[in-house]
């Protein structure tokens, strides 16, 4: 070099640290430098052919001091150097930008240094990747939490993703951020993080690994796994009636009959995914025909593996590009809002996968994740655990679980696997991992995760509903935090399913020896606030279809099908249905395909779909089926022993005691005639649903049936009450019961 040369440039070691990308920091390289009597601006642009500085006034050009593209000037200190631009000559000719360096912190450090405290909850607005003014300037603020890392780098369609030429600036609290002008909504970008081996010797080299954002509002389709800018959302929501219901909802607890849907393998077009927007046009009117309150989307957070369903997620504040923009998202929502259906989101906070793009390892620490492998692991994913010990994966989470909730008006999660939070030991042998401080089992630092989570959706959102699937006896799952519970709203009774399940696989002739899985799930029915599902994961992996576990042939198999949905939505319990069961469909559930909408036109299929109808409105209808599902008042056996001999008889309660549904469920493959129960009132008793209706066996049309006006199932009086005492009761009715057949009665007013 000159002596001017070397006047202008910095020491030798921290510009070779700049051009091999390991500069810690950069604005102590970059930018604008004032001296006595001029200013030194230096910039690194490897593209570039030359590079002059735009004052305003006039063009200096800069000197290349290293053929790798780094470039230095001098300025008088009269010239307005605070105001500069760079005027880049490049092989396509020449275009005039601001340069990131000559800016200040876009952040204040006071935010900053409380990303590791896990005080924010809103950590979304401020890492990741937001269109800011910074000093009268439009531009993009990048910024990511990397403490342990040596340096991290930003790359982009920005800067020709070249790691090397956009070092970003440290922050107190381990934040890294670079206000970068020329970057624009819709740009791709990734994070290089660079840190050394745990253990390394010094001047061993930097581990470099490029990152997707783990604060980013969109990704790239996979395989791609950059991130997108995103703006401000332009959705202007149209759900304030439904938001304003929602509230006063929340004060009278209305019934949830969730319908659980796969978005990729639910409908496609050409096989190839509906959209966001496609699925508002058709998913929406097909769930409220079925009468379903809710949609339960399992995961829409980003996710690498399709076969993965979502549960390994990896973009916690971004929808899945796979079906359209986050605005596409809310459109969905919003429709679903105006049409009058709830949107339910699975969200798993107990695992992430780890791919080399993603939180594992993520700043050459177990930053995210538990660094001792006995819990750090999980052994049935191979995907890392979360170390609820720090504040800062905690505020990660919280504000990803407020972020749905805020951004796109969702009205509740489902929590992912909270069992295999809960436990030290879920699915290790002895020895396989390390107690507690008390030598118990308990991962004490997930329980308080979980309640602070909880406290903090209640706090804000209190009208949401947050649900459970947690598959053991842990007590509390429904109580409030201040009870010592974990303050969720619903539990997935796992037992109920995997009990009932046995029963109704068992041949008829079988079942009244097996009639404790039908009489043991009421025993603890009201422990906990319930909702009994028949979910996604009893339908892969070699467990057959809904249809397909039936017993018999395909006539009973419908028979014995409309047999468990009916004695399901009697029993207390919100109620979930993966998609797919109300069609009856005989193949297992397949995530690369649709389902077999094909059925829809045959005629028993068709009959399972109007049971399913026809349920759903009873249960929302009837307070009996409905208002007391946490209460055991609102269930009474009317012979309990019957069970024993393959029925189940039992009387569903409304609030207030007066009113009540009969339940007669027959679940052996002969006829009960003449059958005598008990009934808690004189009268007249009628039909409210029979799943033996001609109409539900496809044998005819359900608008055929003369007895049954609009909107109900059926009305004449098929049994009056008799002074005849029995099962404890001074009143009873006669009945001839069909195999496997269900019935709802109702008492005739009048």
């Amino acid at each position: 070099m000159t002596n001017h040369e070397t006047d202008l440039a910095p020491e030798p070691e921290r510009l070779a640290q700049l051009l091999e990308g390991n500069c810690a920091d950069p604005f102590a390289i970059l930018g604008p430098h004032p001296g006595a009597d001029s200013v030194v601006v230096r910039a690194f642009l490897p593209w570039a052919d030359g590079v002059s500085l735009d004052t305003g006034g006039e063009r200096l050009r800069m000197t290349r001091l290293h053929e790798d593209g780094f470039f230095a000037a001098r300025l008088p200190r009269a010239a307005r150097h605070e105001r500069y631009r760079l005027v880049v000559q490049t092989s396509g000719g020449a275009i005039t930008v601001e340069d990131p360096y000559r800016f200040g912190p876009s952040l204040p450090a006071s935010r900053t240094e409380a990303v590791p405290t896990g005080d924010d909850r809103r950590l979304y607005e401020l890492l990741g990747a937001h269109p800011v003014e910074h000093d009268g300037v439009a531009g993009i603020r990048f910024a990511v939490w990397a403490p342990a890392a040596h340096n991290v780098n930003l790359m982009g369609e920005f800067n020709r993703w070249e790691p090397k030429a956009l070092p970003m600036r440290r922050r107190p609290g381990g934040v890294w951020e670079l206000f970068v002008p020329v970057a624009r909504e819709g740009d791709l970008y990734k994070f290089e993080v660079r840190s050394a081996p745990e253990g390394a010797s010094s001047g061993t080299p930097l581990v470099r690994v490029e990152r997707t954002d783990p604060f980013g509002l969109a990704m790239e389709l996979r395989p791609q796994t950059a991130s997108i800018v995103v703006g401000p959302s332009r959705h202007a929501w149209g759900d304030g009636a439904w938001m304003e219901e929602r509230r006063r909802r929340a004060d009278f607890d209305p019934p949830l009959a969730a319908y659980e849907v796969h978005l990729g393998s639910w409908r496609r077009r050409d096989g190839a995914w509906l959209s966001y927007r496609d699925l508002a046009e058709e998913l929406i009117p097909y769930a409220l025909d079925l009468g379903f309150s809710h949609v339960e989307l399992l995961p829409v957070t980003e996710h690498p593996y399709d076969a993965s369903w979502g549960y390994q997620t990896l973009g916690y504040f971004a929808p899945t590009s796979r079906f359209g923009s986050p605005d596409d998202f809310r459109h969905f929502v919003d429709r679903a809002h105006q049409s009058g259906l709830g949107v339910l989101l699975d969200w798993v906070p107990a695992h992430f996968p780890r791919d080399p793009h993603g939180l594992a390892e993520f700043d050459g620490t177990h930053l995210f994740e538990h660094a001792d492998p006995q819990r750090g692991l999980h052994p049935d994913w191979e995907t890392a655990i979360y170390d609820y010990r720090k504040p800062g994966v905690v505020s990660f989470l919280i504000s990803s679980a407020l972020y749905w909730l805020r951004e796109f008006h969702v009205d509740g999660l489902r929590v992912d696997a909270v069992a295999s939070m809960l436990y030290l030991d879920y699915s290790r042998a002895e020895g396989e991992w390390p107690p507690n401080v008390f030598g118990g089992r308990e991962n004490l630092e997930a329980i308080q995760f979980l309640r602070l989570l909880t406290d903090a959706v209640r706090a804000e959102f209190p009208d949401v509903l947050l649900i459970a699937e947690e598959s053991t006896a842990w007590p509390g799952i429904t109580s409030s935090t201040s009870e010592g519970g974990l303050g969720f709203d619903l539990k997935w009774n796992m037992g109920w399913m995997n009990d009932t399940l046995s029963f109704i696989q068992a041949e008829p002739a079988a079942r009244p020896g097996e009639h404790d899985l039908l009489s043991f799930p009421i025993l603890y029915a009201f422990n906990e606030r319930y909702l009994i599902p028949l979910s996604h994961d009893e339908v892969v992996h070699l467990k057959r279809s809904m249809i397909s576990k039936m017993p018999g042939e395909p006539d009973a198999q419908f028979s014995n099908l409309r047999l468990l949905y009916g004695y399901m939505w009697a029993h207390p319990g919100r109620k979930l249905l993966f998609m797919g069961g109300e069609l009856g469909q005989w193949h297992e559930w397949d995530h690369d395909s649709q389902l077999d909408w094909a059925l829809e036109a045959l005629p028993a299929h068709r009959g399972l779909m109007d049971w399913v109808r026809d349920l759903n409105r009873a249960y929302r209808e009837e307070p009996a089926l409905c208002g007391l599902d946490f209460d055991a008042d609102g269930f009474e056996w009317v012979d309990a022993e019957a069970v024993k001999a393959g029925v189940a008889e039992f009387v569903r309660w409304a609030p207030g005691g007066k009113e009540f549904v009969l339940v007669i469920a027959n679940f052996t493959d002969h006829e009960w005639s003449g059958l005598r129960m008990g009934v808690p009132e004189a009268g007249g008793y009628r039909v409210v649903l029979d799943s033996s209706a001609p109409h539900y066996r496809g044998l005819e049309p359900a608008d055929a049936r003369p007895d049954a006006p609009e909107g109900t199932p059926g009305n004449s009086i098929i049994a009056s009450s008799e002074p005849v005492p029995s099962d404890g009761r001074e009143q009873s009715i006669v009945l001839d019961l069909g195999p496997l057949t269900v019935l709802y009665l109702k008492r005739a007013q009048g």
